[in-house]
């Protein structure tokens, strides 16, 4: 029985479980931010990507197209 007490007293793995508990609070925190900055990227982007279709629109038409207003 000696050696399972001085098991449960060795203290050596402590700092190592420490570590892997406070990596996964912060990746849990980082997740739960993810879904709340997610849909306004997502708008940002769709916002972005309709810019980018009328400059091209633009630049087909070399300036003479409605887009280019």
């Amino acid at each position: 029985m000696t050696k399972f007490s001085a098991f449960l007293k060795d203290e050596a793995g402590a700092v190592t479980v420490d570590w892997v508990v406070l990596t996964a609070a912060i990746v849990g925190l980082g997740l739960l931010v993810f879904n709340f900055v997610r849909p306004a990227v997502s708008n940002l982007a769709a916002g972005i990507g309709t810019e980018l279709g009328n400059a091209q629109a633009c630049m087909a038409a070399n300036g003479a197209s409605a887009a280019c207003n």
